[in-house]
């Protein structure tokens, strides 16, 4: 371990990732898994933002929100997966000080922007299926660009306030984080100084990026039902039902995750519980949605045929 010598204090300059699991029998195996995960992830992911680009039809706030939702999967993605990687292959996974500081902070950018995306999509649905009339006035381009843009705006914040607080804490005790990426709380853990101000803002900021979106998907979904309920036809329900079934899934497993390692006081949660938690809403989700959103929608899986004829005319005419 390099230090930096400050005061009295010992300042850590680099770190080692512990990783998911130190038998080295697991190693080949875990790679090749999360390799095939990632590759799927970035396929899928810029597959969907390239697919809604280029389809005229899918050019509505619902798929814009998609595409967005898409993008920040691609990063959470690629912000923590190649370097986790490494872990498998290498004896002593290095990260630098800064490193491992940008790591966080963009981390935690996508992190709560997909919590606000999530919560977009769900008021997106809700003006559809419960105000279809005033859609196009409701969810304006004005409207839905500027809740893509807020999402953004509101990650980078908290994600300045927590790496701006985390900054100041002195790491002194061990440079081996128990996880696979830089953390809140494994970082927390080898702090030698107090970190009481970091652990209320995420109890805050988690609170906050959980409750307050899933209020909103909660109470945009009570009503939804509750719409759906009104309608008399059965195709008419099961066309509103299919509507919502992806986002509905996509949400579960994102926020279940999420709840699981955020919303546990540190005396009872487990960083070996916790990484098995991170690896669903860091590697898995992301992996997920593009196949949740284009397997269970018909708008989607259209598109994707009429792009694939398109590309099939269009060699035909040049043979």
């Amino acid at each position: 371990m390099e230090s930096l010598t400050a005061g009295n204090h010992c300042r850590v300059s680099e770190y080692f990732l512990a990783g998911l699991s130190a038998k080295p029998e697991l190693q080949l195996p875990l790679f090749l898994l999360f390799i095939g995960v990632y590759v799927i992830t970035v396929v899928g992911n810029l597959a969907m933002i390239t697919l809604i680009a280029c389809s005229s039809h899918l050019h509505t706030p619902m798929y814009y929100f998609l595409s967005s939702l898409s993008f920040i999967d691609f990063c959470q993605s690629t912000v923590v997966t190649p370097k986790m990687l490494v872990n498998f292959v290498t004896e002593k996974n290095v990260i630098s000080y800064p490193g491992c500081m940008t790591q966080l902070y963009c981390f935690l950018i996508f992190g709560v922007a997909e919590c606000y995306t999530l919560a977009a999509m769900a008021y997106d649905r809700y003006v559809a299926i419960c105000n279809p009339l005033l859609y196009n006035v409701t969810m304006s381009y004005q409207i839905y660009t500027s809740l893509i843009l807020g999402v953004y705006i509101f990650g980078m914040l908290c994600a300045s306030v927590h790496t701006g607080f985390m900054i100041r804490v002195k790491f002194c005790k061990l440079d081996v984080i128990n996880h696979y990426f830089c953390d809140l709380l494994p970082l927390l853990k080898l702090a030698c100084s107090n970190t009481y101000i970091n652990e209320m803002l995420i109890l805050f900021f988690g609170t906050l990026n959980i409750c307050v979106p899933l209020l909103t998907i909660i109470t945009s979904y009570i009503f939804i039902i509750v719409s759906i309920l009104h309608i008399r036809s059965t195709k008419g329900r099961s066309k509103a039902f299919s509507t919502c079934s992806s986002h509905i899934v996509a949400v579960a497993i994102f926020f279940g995750s999420l709840a699981f390692m955020y919303l546990q006081p540190s005396s009872v949660s487990s960083m070996d519980q916790g990484k098995v938690s991170s690896v669903f809403y860091t590697i898995v989700v992301p992996m997920l949605n593009p196949l949740i959103y284009s397997l269970r929608n018909k708008d989607v899986s259209i598109a994707l045929k009429k792009l694939f004829e398109r590309k099939s005319f269009i060699k035909a005419e040049v043979m």
